[in-house]
């Protein structure tokens, strides 16, 4: 006998999604690796383009490269997408550079604080209530950056500005009334002219990429899909995931980007490290409690509130 294929739930789908966009994440060290002979700003650069090229045919194929053009057709949404490009460039960048430079033990650790920031810029922000544990788990994290800060006689500045500026762009998102594939678009459309103006200074100074062999040019190009491929994947998930379980998903991220950094970079891992990263593990626990907490009060929520419409005891 035959046996029948075997059906996915959107829900599960939705979590394989999130699994594989957060795995291409965390493994992205190792891509970039590869071009650590390339200046970061050039990786930038070719980033920008090879982006906007793969998302302008992903929406020409679907017929939408119009919504580009509406979602910059006000100065208002215009200057927040030109901000969110900031952001977004600046994260891409510190990223690219601390791989290169041997630094991604700092740029996982900020990808672990990012949840704790959003939550303190949702409280800032949007006034938005703090449970204890989370108010606990923003406390741990403060300690572990004052530990590394006083241990390592240094700041970690890069960790810091990677889940600042994410989470700054993650807020301008959450004020966007377009998809994720749309407004990255428009994002890497108004980068494109610095980064045309990048390549032919390159290009002029005799250092460009483009003559650096068939494999760094392999890489650049594919640099486009890494970018493009793990956000669809993920804008896919958060359509089918409760927020509590793809928070969660989200932490392979980093988990793996600290894997490719102490296992595969060989990159060092101090004493301090050691005390800072258990903090932040604790304060992640801590967050995600308070979300399970807080799926299972909503979820009780709106069960009494379908009771109580329904007349049902």
């Amino acid at each position: 006998m035959s046996r029948a294929p075997m059906i996915l739930s959107p829900q599960t789908k939705g979590v394989l999604a999130g699994i594989g966009a957060c795995t291409i994440w965390g493994l992205s060290p190792i891509f970039y690796k590869q071009l650590a002979h390339v200046p970061a700003i050039e990786v930038l650069a070719h980033r920008t383009l090879w982006s906007l090229v793969f998302f302008g045919g992903v929406l020409a194929v679907q017929g939408r490269l119009g919504q580009v053009r509406n979602a910059l057709n006000t100065r208002t949404k215009l200057a927040t997408l030109a901000f969110a490009s900031l952001m977004i460039a600046t994260n891409w960048f510190l990223f690219i550079w601390a791989v290169g430079a041997g630094r991604t033990t700092e740029s996982s650790l900020g990808y672990y604080i990012l949840p704790l920031v959003a939550v303190v810029i949702g409280r800032v922000v949007f006034g938005e209530a703090l449970s204890r544990l989370q108010w606990g788990a923003v406390a741990l994290a403060t300690g572990a950056v004052v530990l590394l800060t006083v241990g390592l006689q240094a700041p970690p500045w890069i960790a810091l500005t990677l889940a600042f500026s994410f989470g700054l762009y993650a807020l301008i998102k959450k004020r966007l009334d377009v998809g994720p594939v749309v407004s990255v678009t428009g994002e890497v459309l108004l980068l494109l002219p610095i980064a045309l103006i990048v390549l032919l200074h390159s290009e002029h100074s005799g250092g460009s990429a483009f003559h650096a062999g068939a494999w760094t040019m392999g890489v650049l190009l594919v640099s486009g899909p890494v970018t493009a491929l793990p956000l669809i994947l993920f804008s896919y998930a958060a359509r089918r995931v409760r927020m509590t379980s793809l928070g969660l998903v989200q932490y392979l991220n980093p988990t793996l980007q600290f894997s490719c950094a102490v296992f595969v970079f060989s990159e060092p891992f101090t004493g301090w490290h050691m005390i800072a990263f258990g903090l932040i593990w604790i304060a992640l626990a801590l967050y995600a409690a308070s979300m399970f907490a807080q799926d299972r009060a909503a979820r009780r929520a709106s069960v009494a509130a379908a009771v109580s419409r329904t007349g049902v005891m």
